[in-house]
């Protein structure tokens, strides 16, 4: 445990490109335009076209999937503004869009999921927070894991910057989570490229607008520790089968948000299981706990910004999706949403 506590500043860093909401070095500095990945999708329409059909087939039902940017109207109000957004710095998604930019212009509030994103105030919190990060019940997660998965969670600690000997002390979504970054996307952030939610942040200030957070980071965490160990492993060793493919489920995800299919992205991850010999099943239940209830409490922390008028928002493009999404539960609030890009 004392190792866990000496290292928490070390796991902020690393947790916070993990959940994908910053670059840690100078704005702008020099850093890799694009990481070496191939498309996912794209290969699955050759290798197994009917994999490829089905999750294809399963996005078609998911509404909401045409737009990242929304305008959100009411009458009486200024109109507001809702961006999808996707935690990569990679400059063909992260770079402000004239109509995304536009929008910011005129903004009156603008709001994140969370509003300080540093290193600092994670590692502030993940140090007051050990249950929420280890067993705490004579668990070992060295004993949840086969040897060679276990040997693979070792070796991504060491290269977030976290000692190997503290591996066995976590609980498998913190793994999970430093898991989801390749380590060209981590290099590009740690070079100093923003992800687009930094971005929006960065254009926030230099209008003079605090930014505002939908959560806390102790809410976002939270929401991540709640799901159950069992459905935590299964999640820790689908995605550990694919260790060696970090970079192409990179592009994977930006090619998705590029042409406006985010809708596949979870039909996808669960044929990866599949593929994997993992139950895809525990999938859709960390779905429920990370998005569909997380989105219930972004759109009740949203409504005293939208009734203001004028406010611009942007949450993973996740959150927008679907029949629980954000632009299906404001308009059941009365607000008129029309796709824009």
């Amino acid at each position: 445990m004392r190792t866990l506590i000496i290292t928490a500043r070390r796991l902020g860093a690393a947790l916070a490109l993990g959940l994908g909401l910053l670059g840690t070095g100078p704005a702008h500095a020099a850093a890799p335009t694009t990481c070496a990945g191939k498309d996912m999708m794209a290969e699955l329409a050759t290798t197994a076209p009917a994999v490829h059909e089905q999750i294809a087939a399963e996005a078609s039902q998911i509404a909401n999937t045409e737009a990242v940017l929304w305008r959100v109207e009411r009458e009486g109000r200024a109109a507001s503004w809702l961006l999808g957004t996707v935690h990569l710095a990679d400059e063909r998604v992260a770079k402000l869009s004239p109509a995304v930019a536009k929008a910011l212009d005129g903004a009156r509030a603008v709001a994140l999921e969370i509003a300080d994103l540093s290193p600092a105030a994670l590692s502030k919190v993940l140090a007051g927070a050990t249950s929420l990060l280890t067993y705490t019940d004579g668990r070992r997660l060295d004993g949840a894991l086969a040897p060679d998965d276990f040997a693979k969670v070792k070796t991504v600690l060491g290269t977030s910057g976290v000692p190997a000997e503290a591996a066995a002390e976590f609980r498998p979504w913190i793994v999970y989570m430093l898991l989801s970054v390749s380590a060209c996307e981590r290099r590009r952030t740690e070079a100093g490229a923003l992800v687009l939610d930094m971005r929006v942040a960065e254009a926030a200030r230099a209008h003079g607008l605090k930014v505002i957070g939908l959560e806390t980071i102790e809410d976002q965490l939270g929401a991540m520790a709640a799901v159950p160990d069992d459905q935590q492993l299964e999640m820790l060793r689908a995605t550990l089968k694919y260790t060696d493919r970090a970079d192409d489920l990179m592009e994977t995800v930006l090619q998705l948000y590029l042409k406006r299919g985010m809708g596949a992205a979870w039909p996808f991850e669960m044929a990866l299981a599949r593929a994997a010999g993992i139950d895809p099943a525990p999938l859709a239940a960390v779905q429920e706990k990370l998005i569909t209830q997380r989105n219930l409490a972004m759109a009740t922390a949203a409504k005293p910004l939208l009734a203001a008028g004028g406010a611009f928002i942007a949450v993973g493009a996740l959150h927008l999706v679907g029949d629980d999404g954000l632009v299906a539960l404001l308009r059941k609030d009365g607000y008129t949403l029309s796709p824009v890009e």
